[in-house]
């Protein structure tokens, strides 16, 4: 594909990053906002501490946050929380481009997305899907990118550890009951295509940098269609009012701000599909022979004790992480606590939310003073294993290796 202007998502995040501060807060904190007056800018920070949440997250838990840019933050490892579910105010920021604002987006009820492909194309709004259908489902986002700053080959792009991940619980409507009242999909269509609705800037060529994916058909049975977020509005943050949730696929597939949903004879040709977020080996362009990030590979990492975590005495210690297994259940955990040489089995703690939820584990173990290299390692009802290592590609994605994933842990 060649462009009119040589742009990139990256760079024209950059270059707007000051345009976040108009996107949407947190549901819970909308009203008092909007009733307040603006407050003054903070005054610049000591080259020493942290970077400020941007304004478009300032209800995010600053302590908990890694603050790459203003469109990638992270969660620590030690911060994910002891329940299955992550705190919204706790879950990772990705945005591929600036989110529109609370002006842009209007009357969220009145939010409309076109479908295509089937047997009855229509318009519907969010007022629409609400009273057609709802469900509640329970899945891992994860961007991407998670695990690339601990590929060895460091590759460019956010050098992302555990923390661009979260299990969340949606609410809204499955695609396929959606589609079937319109008549189903379309004979000859293998693709599911999401377009966002983000605001795109004029004179670029929109297929540079619009945000559209497109996933086999498969894909339809499981997604949703989903106007809330852990029980509340989704957020702008977040990709509210209207997001796609393909469970199993890495979010970049979890289309936000979607308008429309189109079934497809092939894939889509936006940059982001056709020669971005591909499986291209290392120091090789993105194109469309190689295969697209799709699907999650069953990954577990251990949360604490974490480098992030403060001291660990000795004694008896529990060893907790959380557990995915991409599209299967999880069945087991094993831990390690000298590199994998030995295993110990874990267990599996809290209610079971289903195949796309993670699991959260525990070990309980007594240790004395010194280090230990802590790995876990998870197994599907399939029997399908963590791997030991993924293999590098270009852009670092999907990194599920548990040796990568080993932390070091010193009790004193």
């Amino acid at each position: 594909m060649t462009n009119p202007i040589k742009i990139t998502r990256r760079n024209l995040l950059g270059a707007t990053a000051g345009l976040m501060a108009a996107a949407g807060l947190n549901p819970s904190l909308a009203r008092a906002q909007a009733a307040a007056p603006a407050a003054a800018p903070a005054a610049a920070p000591a080259a020493s501490t942290a970077k400020p949440l941007p304004s478009y997250v300032s209800w995010k838990h600053a302590d908990s946050m890694i603050i790459h840019t203003p469109t990638t933050i992270e969660t620590k490892r030690s911060a994910i929380g002891s329940s299955i579910i992550t705190p919204s105010d706790r879950l990772f920021i990705r945005n591929n481009l600036p989110a529109p604002s609370a002006a842009d987006i209007g009357d969220v009820n009145a939010w409309q997305i076109n479908v295509e492909g089937v047997g009855k194309p229509q318009a519907f709004s969010i007022a629409d899907l609400k009273q057609m259908g709802y469900e509640t489902m329970a899945t891992v986002l994860q961007c991407s990118g998670n695990g690339r700053g601990l590929f060895p080959g460091k590759p460019s792009g956010t050098r992302w550890q555990t923390g661009a991940a979260g299990c969340v619980m949606w609410a809204g409507i499955p695609v396929r009951e959606l589609i079937q009242s319109l008549g189903g999909v379309s004979a000859g269509m293998v693709y599911m295509t999401g377009t966002g609705g983000e605001k795109l800037p004029e004179g670029i060529d929109p297929n540079a940098v619009v945000v559209e994916r497109s996933v086999p058909l498969s894909a339809m049975q499981d997604a949703m269609l989903a106007w809330e977020m852990n029980g509340e509005p989704m957020p702008l943050a977040h990709g509210g009012p209207l997001r796609l949730i393909v469970p199993g696929y890495s979010g970049v597939n979890n289309i936000k701000y979607i308008k429309r949903l189109a079934f497809t004879k092939e894939q889509t040709q936006a940059a982001i599909q056709k020669t971005g977020y591909r499986m291209s080996p290392v120091g090789q362009k993105g194109d469309p022979s190689q295969p697209a990030v799709w699907t999650m590979d069953a990954k577990s990492w251990v949360t604490s004790p974490s480098p992030d975590s403060g001291p660990v005495k000795a004694g008896l210690v529990q060893i907790t992480g959380v557990a995915m297994g991409g599209l299967e259940d999880v069945a087991k955990v094993d831990v390690s606590l000298d590199g994998g040489k030995t295993w110990q089995a874990a267990r599996l703690v809290g209610p079971d939310l289903g195949k796309y939820a993670w699991r959260q584990f525990v070990l309980a173990t007594n240790l004395k003073a010194g280090q230990y290299d802590v790995s876990c390692r998870v197994t599907t009802k399939a029997g399908v294993e963590q791997v030991a290592t993924s293999t590098e590609n270009a852009a670092g994605y999907l990194n599920s290796g548990w040796i990568s994933h080993t932390v070091k842990i010193n009790l004193a």
